[in-house]
């Protein structure tokens, strides 16, 4: 659950990042896949460490 919001997450900073910028849909694209990436990591982390204090 923590992975989906983290994807969720990056990929709306990573198109928000981007739109501040002034790219186009496909510099926007790009963004939110790299955010979805990267937020997916840090969920998945997050998750490793929360299951190991449990």
């Amino acid at each position: 659950m923590i992975v989906i919001v983290g994807m969720v997450l990056g990929g709306a900073l990573g198109w928000r990042n981007a739109a501040k910028r002034g790219g186009n849909r496909m510099d926007k694209a790009q963004y939110a896949g790299v955010g979805v990436i990267l937020g997916g990591l840090l969920g998945l982390f997050a998750t490793i460490g929360v299951e190991k204090v449990l």
